[in-house]
């Protein structure tokens, strides 16, 4: 069964739709004619995309200026989504760190697992009773290829992307004859454009630019994966190379090795 064609009252859901995938995946939506509710803590960013949009596509599009990694927060976008036409939900939202995990702000630890993990998981179980009820809809997860390996020095991000990455393929299995799309995006490094030398960032710097995914790309692939309903969508050369060795190459190998990079990251 195909996506939920773009209707007056349905709503499809970005989370983390001020910048980076999730804008361009709001974007891509937009211009395939879907009206929206754009999600992330930057409201006054959200609010001239949105303004954008309207203008541009003639969409409703609605903000919600919301930390996702606040459980309250969190429990509120929830029930009010349960009760909304919600007919795609992109679980996008999140945020990494570098370094060993003893060195590192363990209450931003705390919230970076409730941000990758607990909301992602939260924001599917309020929307997916009323999909399956309909027998349509469609959810994308942003996992990552970083969620096949453990990496030292970046452990609690590579943990909560293991549980997206899981979680969404588990979860295609138990919706697949429901006429609900499920489907992982896990991308390597992306952005929208190269920054200039004294904005970049030592990820800017340490990962060569060919290595590089365009944002709109892979909003537009991943976006036509879930209406075909692929399970995983796995972008560019360095995310590919990342699956490959993290499904195939022993732990105790890989590990130390891309540890090691993360660790420079941290630095």
């Amino acid at each position: 069964m195909a996506l939920p064609t773009p209707s007056a009252s349905a709503r499809a859901v970005v989370t983390g739709a001020s910048s980076g995938i999730g804008e361009a995946l709001a974007w891509e939506l937009a211009r395939r004619g879907h009206s929206l509710i754009l999600v992330a803590r930057r409201g006054e960013i959200l609010e001239e995309t949105a303004e954008a949009m309207r203008s541009k596509h003639g969409i409703t599009v609605e903000v919600r200026a919301v930390d996702l990694s606040d459980i309250r927060s969190l429990e509120i976008l929830c029930a009010e989504l349960a009760d909304r036409e919600i007919s795609i939900l992109c679980n996008n939202a999140g945020i990494a760190t570098f370094g060993a995990i003893i060195d590192l702000d363990h209450d931003y630890e705390r919230a970076q697992l409730r941000l990758n993990a607990t909301a992602v998981h939260e924001l599917t179980l309020a929307v997916l009773p009323q999909m399956v009820a309909r027998g349509a809809g469609g959810i994308l997860m942003v996992g990552s290829a970083a969620g096949n390996m453990p990496i030292p020095n970046n452990a609690t991000y590579a943990a909560s992307k293991a549980f997206v990455n899981t979680f969404s393929e588990s979860l295609r299995g138990e919706v697949a004859a429901k006429g609900v799309h499920v489907t992982l995006l896990a991308p390597g490094p992306v952005r929208t454009e190269e920054p200039s030398p004294d904005e970049a960032s030592i990820v800017d710097k340490m990962v060569p630019g060919f290595l590089w995914d365009d944002s709109a790309g892979v909003a537009r692939l991943s976006l036509d994966a879930l209406a075909r309903n692929k399970m995983r969508v796995v972008p560019g050369v360095l995310s590919k190379a990342m699956s490959v060795a993290g499904g195939y190459t022993p732990r105790k190998i890989v590990a130390p090795i891309v540890g090691g990079f993360y660790k420079k990251l941290g630095d």
